[in-house]
């Protein structure tokens, strides 16, 4: 699996409104920020939060208005779903079980979809992700599948090929995750984490069922 820097993976979460950039470099996204007595308190999501000294921060960006949605959905047979998942799966090294499961989880195949926060496209890529993955039209299945997996790409690098966590993060962001030492106490998120687990094994099960089958037609 490709290795992106940790600066870059711990700040990224799933969904964002805000783009900070600190001066020593590090960047983080979240849905908004305050200022609290001598701090300003980031927010990650609503309910996780880092504070930094005015000193330390370069910027404070919003990000923009996701892109207008067309009213007609882009097609995509599932033929066609399945060999972009196959690919960017054989690119990265990631079963394309697990890419399936996290575009059901996400975006339930949707290629036009977009969260209440801006998130985009079949993977529900953010726009500060999305740029960060070099992705430039989120809502171009290939594009996005191929961001997406880019993307969980280095947090299962991060997280040591922990499913789990790399899928939590996916969610929630790497911050909240590291925040926690594990799956964020979030019911969002570990609801999300079981959905995207249980729809995973439950593929697999389904190929362990097929190739016995093939394997018993062949005696």
């Amino acid at each position: 699996m490709a290795m992106l820097a940790v600066a870059a993976i711990a700040a990224m979460p799933a969904h964002a409104l805000e783009h900070l950039t600190l001066r020593n470099g590090s960047t983080y996204d979240g849905v908004r920020h305050e200022s609290i007595g001598d701090c300003v308190r980031f927010y990650i999501d609503e309910q996780s939060s880092i504070d930094f000294r005015p000193s330390q921060i370069a910027s404070i960006e919003v990000l923009p208005d996701p892109v207008p949605v067309p009213a007609v959905a882009a097609k995509l047979t599932i033929a066609d779903m399945g060999e972009m998942l196959a690919s960017a799966g054989q690119q990265h090294n990631i079963d394309a079980d697990l890419l399936a499961s996290i575009v059901k989880a996400e975006s339930n195949g949707q290629t036009r979809a977009v969260s209440r926060t801006g998130a985009q496209g079949l993977m529900q890529l953010m726009p500060g992700t999305a740029r960060e993955m070099g992705v430039a039209d989120s809502f171009e299945p290939r594009q996005n599948i191929n961001g997406g997996t880019q993307y969980l790409d280095a947090l299962l690098t991060h997280y040591h090929d922990n499913i789990a966590l790399a899928v939590a993060a996916y969610n929630a962001g790497p911050a909240a995750v590291d925040r926690y030492h594990g799956v964020p106490p979030y019911r969002e998120t570990q609801a999300y984490v079981r959905r995207v687990i249980n729809e995973f094994n439950r593929r697999k099960r389904i190929q362990l069922a097929a190739n016995r089958s093939q394997e018993i037609a062949a005696k």
